[in-house]
């Protein structure tokens, strides 16, 4: 694998932005471990591998970091979040024992597909944080200058957005002038979470083109041409007289 493209992991982006990023913890994982991920099984199968000699294996791997953690943890592999999971739609991810950590990146469709591709060498665990949607954008950087923001939960229009979007969009341009130095690669895409006190942190990176483009609609456009930040539009109000025909 080339070793820029090795660069979009957690564990090897992590060294270089430690200090824009939650504190994580990463357990290497054996081979008959990554295998096991690599089923994708379903709730009952996932049971009984936790009491096999590999499952047991990788919950006592996982007791020491996530012993260091207070509170939940969240847990996920180099590449990809169990996000389409059940614990993730009741629960964000909060995950608290080495026992639920597994029991729900065994059922993980995007962790196995993952794990068949080779792309997961270890479990990535960090502080549980409930997220405010309206907070998470994605960075679009070209040549090292950010482009264009979007917001990254497209479920609504935020209000809340409209009056500090500026601010935003100024402290994101802050953030990759910092960081872009720290990076082999200048034409990227960063995830970002911004906290309540303003900070700016990094949730995840993606490879030029084969991300979703959100509000930016595509990826065939001018990218050197700064777009700015882009946000959900407010729903439309009509007023008046309106007759409607079937």
């Amino acid at each position: 694998m080339d070793e820029l493209d090795k660069f979009f992991r957690v564990p090897e982006w992590y060294a270089a932005l430690a200090p824009f990023t939650w504190d994580t913890k990463f357990v290497k994982l054996r081979k008959d471990a990554i295998d096991a991920l690599s089923v994708g099984m379903n709730e009952e199968q996932a049971k009984e591998f936790l009491y096999t000699p590999v499952g047991k294996g990788v919950m006592n791997d996982l007791a020491e970091p996530m012993g260091d953690i207070p509170g939940n943890a969240f847990a996920f592999v180099d590449s990809c979040a169990p996000t389409d999971t059940e614990r993730f739609a009741l629960k964000g991810g909060a995950v608290y024992s080495p026992r639920s950590a597994l029991f729900y990146l065994l059922q993980s469709k995007k962790v196995s597909e993952a794990a068949r591709n080779n792309k997961v060498e270890y479990i990535c665990l960090r502080p549980f944080r409930k997220i405010t949607r309206a907070r998470e954008f994605r960075l679009f950087i070209y040549d090292g200058k950010l482009s264009a923001m979007s917001q990254y939960n497209l479920i609504r229009h935020f209000r809340r957005l409209e009056g500090v979007k500026k601010s935003y969009w100024d402290s994101a341009v802050k953030f990759v002038e910092s960081v872009i130095w720290r990076l082999p690669i200048k034409t990227l895409v960063i995830d970002i979470y911004i906290t309540s006190g303003g900070d700016i942190l990094v949730v995840d990176l993606n490879k030029w083109g084969e991300t979703d483009p959100l509000l930016l609609r595509t990826w065939e456009r001018d990218w050197s041409e700064t777009v700015g930040i882009q946000l959900m539009s407010p729903p439309t109000s009509i007023s008046g007289d309106v007759k409607v025909s079937f």
